[in-house]
């Protein structure tokens, strides 16, 4: 019959169960609208803050100790236990509870929080097991908990990706779920991380800082991983859904654990497979078609231009893990490969690349990293020309104080340089072989001093005090220079041929 509860079913236990309860003779105060808030459980607290230690839909009781004395806090009491989710307010008559203002039964109604009295004669112990009779969501709940720990099972037999298995979780655990990066960033790709507005006010200010897992409207639990918490599950009830409570939402945590292992573990097979082909393409013992293969293997489109960058610390090692998060982070295909202080990063060319090498040396405590990167050039090209593009733009950030140096952005010249090595020697040699040859039989820097006067736009006076000479000694130097090899620097055509030789050098590692 309509209006009847189907035969066999159970409904939730609400407040207003308890108000018809004649054994307990509640009388309601004010907040009459909420008289349909489901319990869950009854708990008594005379804390003026018991937030903390809720969970959510309880009838709270108190003799009144707890309950301010004033209006105003009187008002804000109940509007703290009402964001934690208090059901209904229960304070016993005639005990401790002091004069209960009109701003107390305003706040109760307009939030729709029911304020009850609890007549002297009924001691608590009776509501609490009236409502451990009647409600009936422990078997929801429990119910909850062995289907998310089929989750396990959905891990190894199913093979469902982390966006379909938390959207399972979240249909069975009453809960829209979040994961996130201490920093509030996506933890697992698939699973949002929640809105920025609200990740700044529910994770912990540091994962060393432990913090109550309750908060309004749901649950901010540490997803754990080797090494410390590796981010937080954000669990908040949904509109219109049955929260299964906290023990559901640990072993969700557990989970994301668990995926998050399993994540790491794929990432790093992929990562040890990744520096396998980026030692062997630097090695240059890879035809072009292998070569392509095996990075599109490793997620780079097939006609995507490639970059690479060299990163290295000033007087220590960069922080492997710290960079690969980042790098991660960014979606971006990679390849990674360490040799000795040095990481060489493949990345595709374009400006999120130049973005992502920007930031990873701009970041917090990365001060002492510096990185250098090549030119675009074709998947399948020989690294060589790459190598000594980023090993120059490294050597130029290290010159000029910056942190990351692009080779195309710092050095336009650079794209009228032969592309072989063959044809970088032969241009250093015929342009600056007579001075380096005289350089080396009379222990001068004629090459040197030509280098930095260039490179200080040919301002004298600044290029001998980075030489510590006198000016006379650099003018000489100049001329000394043209009498040797044949080049004027005077003249324009010249000029650009040495710098180029200069350039060529550089790329070399000759000069």
């Amino acid at each position: 019959m309509a209006g009847q509860r189907r035969l066999g079913a159970v409904e939730p236990l609400c407040v207003a169960d308890l108000v018809r309860s004649p054994a307990l003779q509640l009388r309601v105060l004010a907040g009459h609208g909420g008289l349909h808030r489901e319990v869950s459980w009854a708990h008594v607290s005379e804390l003026a803050d018991p937030t903390p230690w809720l969970l959510g839909a309880e009838l709270l009781m108190t003799t009144g100790m707890a309950v301010p004395r004033a209006a105003p806090e009187q008002r804000r009491y109940l509007e703290l236990l009402d964001d934690a989710g208090v059901s209904a307010l229960a304070v016993s008559a005639q005990l401790h509870a002091p004069a209960l203002h009109r701003e107390l039964f305003a706040a109760a109604d307009e939030r729709g929080m029911p304020l009850l009295e609890v007549p002297l004669s009924v001691p608590f112990v009776a509501i609490a097991q009236e409502v451990a009779t009647k409600q009936d969501t422990e078997g929801h709940r429990l119910g909850a908990q062995l289907q998310v720990f089929g989750a396990l099972r959905w891990l190894t037999e199913e093979r469902l990706s982390a966006a379909e298995i938390f959207g399972r979780l979240e249909r069975l655990s009453g809960y829209t779920l979040y994961l996130c990066t201490p920093q509030g960033r996506p933890l697992i790709p698939g699973v949002p991380a929640a809105p920025p507005t609200e990740a700044g006010a529910l994770l912990p200010p540091s994962p060393e800082k432990q913090a109550p897992p309750t908060v309004p409207g749901g649950f901010v639990l540490p997803v754990p991983a080797p090494g410390g918490t590796a981010g937080y599950l954000i669990a908040r009830a949904r509109d219109g859904a049955r929260p299964a409570g906290l023990a559901v939402v640990q072993h969700i945590a557990t989970v994301a654990s668990l995926q998050l292992t399993m994540l790491r573990h794929q990432r790093e097979t992929l990562r040890r497979e990744g520096a396998e082909t980026l030692a062997e393409l630097l090695a240059d013992v890879l035809d072009p078609g292998t070569a392509r293969r095996r990075l599109r293997r490793a997620g780079f489109p097939r006609s995507q231009r490639l970059v690479l960058a060299i990163v290295v610390g000033q007087g220590v090692t960069p922080d492997e893990s710290a960079l690969v998060r980042e790098i991660e982070l960014s979606d971006l295909p990679h390849l990674l490969l360490r040799q000795q202080s040095e990481l060489f990063v493949l990345l595709p060319a374009g400006d999120a690349t130049l973005t992502l090498l920007d930031g990873l040396t701009a970041a917090e405590n990365a001060a002492e990293i510096t990185a250098g990167s090549s030119s675009p050039f074709e998947a399948g090209e020989p690294l060589e020309i790459a190598r000594r593009e980023a090993r120059w733009s490294l050597s130029r950030a290290a010159d000029t104080g910056r942190t990351h140096v692009n080779y195309q952005a710092s050095d336009p010249s650079g794209r009228w340089l032969p592309r072989d090595v063959s044809g970088l020697r032969a241009l250093t040699d015929r342009v600056l072989g007579p001075a380096t040859r005289y350089d080396a039989e009379h222990r001068t820097e004629l090459v040197r001093t030509v280098r930095t006067w260039l490179e200080r736009d040919r301002r004298g006076e600044d290029a001998a005090r980075e030489l510590h000479i006198h000016p006379n000694t650099l003018s000489y130097r100049l001329r000394r220079f043209t009498e040797v090899t044949g080049f004027r620097l005077e003249s324009t055509g010249d000029l650009a041929e040495v710098w180029l030789a200069l350039s060529a050098a550089r790329h070399l590692g000759d000069h």
